[in-house]
């Protein structure tokens, strides 16, 4: 057990690092910006806005092409997809490796082409692969190869985005439903052993850089107020994200339809270069405070609309970023309208506070969200107060807002019977 856990976390650490290292080669080449430097200072939004608006819509075309021709060939050819979920409830956890490899690699080359999902899947389904098969070849027993499957996935992810905490509780509290002790140590280590692993190529840096963290009352009261908003809004977009993706095609139309929402996005693209890539270009702008209010809702808007139309096209990815810069844009908006009435909320607390609050509530996990913000801007302490404050609102909210809408499709489906009385 011990040998497949360092073996896991290793190998989940390669594999985020070769994917990240993947994606930033592709969006440089593609986007023509700081080619001899993959990990440099130049950030995708800047790279994107100084490209010709002709050429990232020739870009997103091409992410179309990909998209649609690739999945359709998984689909017709592969063997069928195991999601990590299923995984970790399976009798045999182990996941097909070319079919998931594949569909690890078009998440990765999709997003780095401008793709509005999010590219944290990738790696998890990477180290959940790897740690399968190296829990199959150690003869674990079916309980410690689900164990090692989740830790794997959470591993991928501290990899990733340099959250080693953030991925062991995302393992303990999403994909185990447990804080038990066992699955607790082996958790953090492979999440540690990943993220140490993965600075060698990425370094040791945090995702978003954001202005020192300014408690005051404007901004505590805006978070207890607001708090439910952003689980009403959360509850919205996992509605329409879900139905967008069981929608999806995967046959002939496939690649007709990525052909065409990319282009679609190409061509808003050429005037809001900040709706390219998984969101991060413009959660950073909403923790800067650099966005103005109308801009803040026109890209909320925007986003939301080709995120579930990238699912409904057939596209696969994440929504954590994407939830994340949702919050985000959304935090901007209500603290501009806040400051009206009650001054002294800065828009950049409002926008870590919102991201916060809508990732917990749309991904329904309040310890892993703040823990993640925490981790990916290295916030101070100040922060957690409001953080925990609009968590707990939209949490409730979400709930809230789910009871009801079970209650009325119960009362529609028992419609009939009453009418045939």
């Amino acid at each position: 057990m011990a040998v497949v856990t360092v073996l896991t976390g290793i190998g989940a650490g390669l594999g985020g690092m070769l994917l990240a290292l993947l994606l930033h080669a592709i969006q440089h080449l593609a986007y023509g910006y700081s080619i001899a430097h993959v990990i440099g200072s130049e950030s995708f939004l800047t790279g994107v806005t100084a490209a010709e608006p002709l050429r990232r819509l020739a870009v997103l075309v091409g992410c179309g092409i990909v998209a649609g021709g690739g999945w359709w060939a998984l689909y017709r050819y592969g063997r069928p997809l195991v999601s990590i979920r299923r995984a970790v409830r399976a009798a045999d956890p182990r996941m097909p490796f070319v079919s998931t490899t594949v569909h690890a690699l078009l998440q990765i080359v999709t997003v780095a082409l401008g793709s509005p999902l999010g590219r944290e899947v990738a790696p998890r389904e990477i180290g959940s692969l790897l740690a399968g098969r190296f829990a199959h070849a150690a003869r674990l027993t079916p309980d410690d190869c689900r164990l090692m499957v989740a830790c794997g996935a959470g591993a991928g992810l501290a990899a990733v985005y340099n959250v080693p905490l953030g991925g062991a509780i995302f393992v303990l509290e999403v994909l185990l439903g447990t804080f038990e002790i066992r699955a607790l140590i082996v958790a953090v280590v492979t999440s540690a052993i990943a993220a140490i692993v993965a600075w060698v190529g990425l370094g040791n840096e945090h995702q978003y850089t954001v202005p020192a963290f300014v408690l005051s009352t404007p901004l505590v009261a805006w978070s207890i107020v607001c708090g439910p908003l952003f689980g009403f809004a959360a509850y919205g977009f996992v509605r329409l994200t879900t139905r967008a993706r069981a929608n999806a095609p995967k046959d002939w139309r496939l690649p007709v339809f990525a052909l065409l929402n990319f282009a679609v996005i190409g061509v808003l693209s050429m005037g809001f270069p900040q709706l390219l890539g998984n969101g991060k270009g413009p959660a950073s702008l909403g923790f800067d405070g650099t966005l103005t209010i109308g801009l803040a809702a026109v890209l909320l808007v925007l986003k939301v609309m080709i995120e579930a139309g990238s699912l409904r096209a057939g596209a696969e990815g994440g929504l954590l970023t994407p939830g994340l810069a949702n919050g985000a844009l959304l935090g901007v908006v209500l603290g501009g309208l806040w400051s009206i009435v009650w001054p002294g909320a800065s828009l950049g607390g409002c926008a870590l506070i919102g991201a916060t609050a809508f990732l917990a509530a749309s991904m329904q996990m309040p310890i892993t969200a703040v823990v993640l913000l925490l981790e990916f801007t290295r916030a101070n302490h100040d922060s957690l107060v409001p953080m925990l404050l609009a968590v707990a609102g939209s949490l409730v909210a979400y709930r809230f807002a789910q009871r009801v809408a079970e209650r009325r499709s119960s009362k529609v489906a028992s419609t009939p019977a009453t009418v045939a009385r």
